[in-house]
C-alpha cells in the first residue's frame, strides 16, 4: 500500500494564538465629555437652570460675589468721609439749602426696594373665565341662573366656544333647557363679543348684530356660504343670491375683520407662552458691528477653598474618591462655560462675516449658508455649529432671529455666482404678491418669469412651494373684484 500525500507544493497551514499591538483611535464619551456637548446645546434660559442645579448638589462650586467687597469697600470708604467731616460742618450752607418752604417731593430713586419698574406700568392680563364671571356676577340676581352662568363658563373651550349641547348641560346640572338657553342667551351679550357661540357661524352672527348690521343677505353668506368665502368663490354667491360681485365682495371684508376666535388675547390655561432670551447681541456702533454674548446674568462660579482643602487632608479612600470628583466635575463645568462662550462668539462672528450684507441692506441680501460653511471657517466639527445654533437667538439692529435663520440653501442664478438665498427668493415673491394688481394677481408662472428676468432661475412648482410656505393662497383666492 502506497501513501498519497494530500498537500501539494508550497502551501502550508499554520494554526495557533499569538499576541499583537496595534494602536487605533477611538473617541470615548466620558462624562465630562458629554457635559461639555450638554452645555454647549442649552440656551440661556436652560444653562442657567442647569447652573443652578450644580450648585445644590455639588459642594466645591459656590458662588463668587463680588459685589460684597464692592459693598464692603463703599462702606470702609464712607466711614472714612465721615470721620474726616465731622468736624468741618457749615452749618450756613445747610440753612441756606434748606430755607426753602416750597413743595418737593420725597426721592426714592436711591431705594432699589421702591424703584419703578416697567412691570409698574403694565396691566395684569386676565384669564376669559375671570373676564366672564366678573360680568356674570353683575347681570344675574338669583342662585339658580349663577349656577347655570357658571357651568356654561366652565364649559368654554380654549376658543370661546360652548362645545356641549343645551340638552347634556340641562342634563348634567338639573336645569331646564329653558332656563339653560335663556342665560346662554345672557352670556352671548358679555364681553368679548362672540363667546358662548356653539359654532363659527353663530359668533359671526352674534358680531354681526352687535355691529348693527341690517343687510339680510350678510347673514344668509354667514350661515350658508363660509366654506366659499375661504376659497374666493364670489362669483358663486353673487348668482345664487343674485345680487352684485361687487356687494358680496364688501359683504366679505365686513366678514373677515369678524372675530373668529373670541378667546383671543386672554390668557387660558392651555397657553405655553415663551419668552425669547438672546443668547448673543450684535450691535452696530460708528459703523462697526460689535459681538456681545450675554452671559452676564450667569453667577461667577468658583471653587471652595474649604472643600479643596478638605479633599487634601482627608484619609478615607472612598471620601477622597467622592471629593475628587465633585472637584473635577466642578473643575470641567467652568471650562466648558467658558468654551462655551467662545465657541458662541465664534460662530456668531462667522455668521456675520458670511452674512454682513443681510445686516447693511435686508433680506434680500440674504447669501446662501450651510453648516459646513461655518464649521471650515472656525475650525470645528460640523456638529459643534449645529448644537451652538440650535435654539438660540441673536439680537441685531434688525430684530431678533434665531441662528439657524441664517443657514438656508441657494437657488441658481444666471450671473455663475454663488446663487441666492431660499429666503431671498421668498422675500422677493411676497414683495411682487404686495405690489400686484388685485383685479389681476399675478400667476405662480408669471412670478416665475418675472424672477427669471432678475436672473434667478426657479420653476413654477418652487414658487408654489415657497409661497404655501408662507402662507400666501393662490392667484384664484387673491382675486378682488
Amino acid at each position: 500500500m502506497h501513501k498519497k500525500n494530500f498537500y501539494n507544493g508550497d502551501i502550508t497551514m499554520k494554526m495557533g494564538f499569538e499576541l499583537n499591538l496595534s494602536q487605533t483611535q477611538k473617541l470615548i464619551m466620558t462624562p465630562e465629555l458629554r457635559q461639555a456637548i450638554q452645555v454647549l446645546q442649552f440656551n440661556n434660559v436652560e444653562l442657567m437652570e442647569y447652573i443652578n442645579n450644580e450648585l445644590e448638589s455639588n459642594p466645591f462650586l459656590e458662588v463668587d460675589d463680588k459685589k460684597k467687597e464692592t459693598n464692603k469697600e463703599d462702606n470702609e470708604n464712607l466711614e472714612s468721609y465721615k470721620d474726616d467731616s465731622k468736624n468741618e460742618i457749615d452749618w450756613k450752607e445747610v440753612i441756606e439749602k434748606y430755607d426753602d418752604i416750597s413743595y418737593k417731593s420725597n426721592n426714592y430713586n436711591n431705594d432699589k426696594d421702591n424703584r419703578q419698574s416697567f412691570d409698574s406700568y403694565v396691566s395684569k392680563k386676565i384669564s376669559l373665565k375671570e373676564h366672564l364671571m366678573f360680568q356674570l356676577g353683575l347681570s344675574v340676581t338669583n342662585n339658580k341662573e349663577r349656577k347655570i352662568g357658571e357651568f356654561l363658563i366652565e364649559s368654554l373651550d380654549n376658543k370661546g366656544y360652548l362645545s356641549s349641547t343645551i340638552q347634556d348641560i340641562s342634563f348634567q346640572i338639573g336645569e331646564n333647557a329653558v332656563d339653560v338657553e335663556k342665560v346662554l342667551h345672557l352670556l352671548q351679550s358679555f364681553d368679548p363679543v362672540g363667546v358662548g357661540a356653539r359654532n363659527l357661524s353663530e359668533c359671526l352672527m352674534i358680531q354681526l348684530k352687535e355691529k348693527g348690521i341690517q343687510d339680510r343677505n350678510a347673514y344668509i353668506i354667514v350661515d350658508r356660504y363660509l366654506d366659499d368665502i375661504a376659497f374666493n368663490k364670489m362669483q358663486k354667491i353673487s348668482k345664487e343670491l343674485q345680487i352684485p360681485v361687487q356687494r358680496v365682495q364688501s359683504i366679505c371684508d365686513i366678514i373677515k375683520m369678524l372675530e373668529p376666535k373670541p378667546a383671543r388675547g386672554f390668557i387660558v390655561d392651555s397657553d405655553n407662552i415663551r419668552y425669547i432670551v438672546p443668547d448673543v447681541t450684535i450691535e452696530k456702533i460708528n459703523g462697526e458691528y460689535i459681538i456681545i454674548v450675554n452671559d452676564s446674568n450667569f453667577p461667577m462660579l468658583s471653587i471652595s477653598g474649604y472643600y479643596k482643602q478638605m479633599a487634601a487632608d482627608i484619609n478615607d479612600k472612598e471620601a477622597n474618591k467622592f471629593l475628587t470628583d465633585k472637584l473635577n466635575s466642578s473643575l470641567w463645568l467652568i471650562r466648558s462655560i467658558e468654551q462655551r462662550r467662545l465657541t458662541l462668539y465664534k460662530v456668531v462672528k462667522s455668521i456675520l462675516e458670511f452674512q454682513k450684507d443681510f445686516f447693511e441692506f435686508g433680506i434680500e441680501a440674504l447669501r446662501p449658508l450651510v453648516l459646513k460653511d461655518v464649521a471650515e471657517d472656525i475650525s470645528v466639527h460640523e456638529s459643534t455649529v449645529s448644537r451652538a445654533t440650535n435654539g438660540k437667538y441673536v439680537q441685531t439692529p434688525r430684530g431678533i432671529f434665531e441662528l439657524k435663520y441664517f443657514f438656508s440653501s441657494s437657488v441658481k442664478d444666471d450671473n455663475g455666482g454663488d446663487g441666492v438665498s431660499s429666503l431671498s427668493v421668498k422675500s422677493q415673491i411676497k414683495e411682487l404678491i404686495d405690489n400686484e394688481n388685485t383685479s389681476k394677481p399675478l400667476s405662480d408662472q408669471k412670478i416665475a418669469d418675472i424672477l427669471e428676468n432678475k436672473g434667478i432661475n426657479i420653476s413654477r412648482r418652487t414658487v408654489a412651494k415657497y409661497r404655501d410656505e408662507m402662507r400666501i393662497p393662490a392667484s384664484s383666492m387673491r382675486r378682488r373684484f
